[in-house]
């Protein structure tokens, strides 16, 4: 898995030592999956001589496979951060609104499913207090007569701790968005996709066989501009052929479009060349029954139709809470075409006619998201005009 990451990133793993590894398994301490320690924090901190151990690897690892991240027991980025959010539970801080510096964290979340389970709406479940939150939060508290100030306070946590779930008859989230699909119609023309060619700039993703992950995906991307565009799509670029940028600044280029759906196309490598196959990512941690359901019946489409259309093994959709899915308020979903350190997956990925299939794959896989299902067709049956013009 090919999970771009900012230039000279940090990383901690097995045979790591230092400080920063003795804060890592003092977290991991707080979770309840390293046993406690006697020292304080502060020598724990100030330690130089803290490993990194097999220990502290299983625990990441666990720790990983529970948040929906990949479980490589890599302390980067997205897993440092979730070490952070998840030490908050519900009512341990006050919770609000601060434009540019968005309180993030495991209560954030628990408040977010709460408001969605009493019919409230939050936005997706993402731990991020964002403007919906404070939204749906200031409609909880005028429907229970207190101050509709947004903020998470000790009285409006005292009412909410009282109050049980009111929406039954499954998730709330996915009858939700179940009916904001239906109510968007089955027609194409008008929607807005925003295309993220992954990796980009100084950064080339996978490089294998003389060929860049970024050339490969910046092509498909392009493509698939051209096609949706002729099928009355409006589409975005998050990069041009030169640039790249991190996850966080696609994200906000992405919800600044107030866009229908993003994704996000990749291409995997790995040290085994036979390592081989296409897969989907959409976010969700379903551990905890958070999920994107449209991003979920999106990649699963894209996916099916991939691999039937393509010829490419199937690796499945997968949940997962990475950066890039998380931040974005529209369905997003990470598809990876296949596996450019395979020579067969090479092989198609290089191939003009495998390319078209790939982008003609997507397409439909997009018609057939909006579809009320009387009018869906099977797999790899469905074919779209050349133009919209000569629907």
């Amino acid at each position: 898995m090919t999970q771009q990451q900012p230039a000279h990133t940090f990383q901690w793993r097995l045979g790591d030592t230092g400080p920063a590894v003795a804060e890592i398994r003092f977290k991991l301490g707080l979770l309840g999956l390293l046993p406690a320690v006697d020292s304080t924090v502060g020598a724990q901190l100030a330690s130089a001589g803290s490993l990194f151990d097999p220990l502290v690897d299983a625990a990441v690892r666990y720790f990983q496979q529970q948040r929906g991240l990949t479980a490589d027991g890599i302390v980067g980025p997205e897993t440092y951060r979730h070490l952070n959010e998840a030490r908050w539970q519900l009512g341990d801080r006050v919770l609000s609104h601060v434009v540019g510096n968005l309180q993030v964290g495991d209560d954030v979340a628990q408040l977010q499913q709460r408001l969605l389970d009493m019919g409230f709406t939050p936005g997706q479940v993402d731990g991020i207090f964002g403007p919906t939150t404070a939204q749906a939060l200031s409609e909880f508290q005028r429907n229970m007569g207190l101050f509709a100030d947004g903020t998470l306070g000790p009285a409006t946590f005292t009412v909410l701790a009282r109050l049980a779930r009111t929406v039954v008859g499954g998730a709330p989230h996915v009858m939700r968005e179940t009916e904001m699909l239906l109510r968007s119609g089955a027609s194409l023309p008008g929607k807005v996709i925003v295309i993220d060619p992954g990796h980009g700039g100084e950064d080339p993703g996978v490089l294998a066989h003389g060929h860049s992950e970024a050339a490969i995906v910046w092509d498909i991307a392009t493509r698939l501009e051209g096609r949706l565009t002729a099928l009355g799509v409006r589409t975005y670029l998050t990069r041009n052929a030169e640039h790249g940028g991190d996850e966080v600044q696609r994200a906000q280029f992405a919800n600044a479009t107030d866009a229908n759906l993003m994704l996000s196309l990749h291409l995997d490598g790995h040290h085994n060349p036979q390592a081989s196959g296409a897969s989907s990512y959409y976010y969700g941690d379903e551990s905890r029954g958070r999920w994107s359901h449209t991003g979920k019946q999106f990649a699963g489409l894209l996916q099916r139709e991939l691999v039937a259309r393509c010829g490419v093994g199937d690796n499945r959709s997968h949940a997962r809470t990475w950066t890039l899915l998380r931040s974005t308020r529209m369905a997003a979903v990470r598809l990876e075409l296949g596996y450019l350190t395979n020579p067969e997956d090479a092989m198609r990925l290089l191939s003009p006619q495998m390319r078209a299939q790939a982008v003609e794959a997507i397409a439909v896989a997009v018609q057939r998201l909006y579809l009320p299902p009387e009018e869906d067709a099977p797999t790899g049956v469905l074919h779209l005009p050349a133009d919209i013009r000569s629907s």
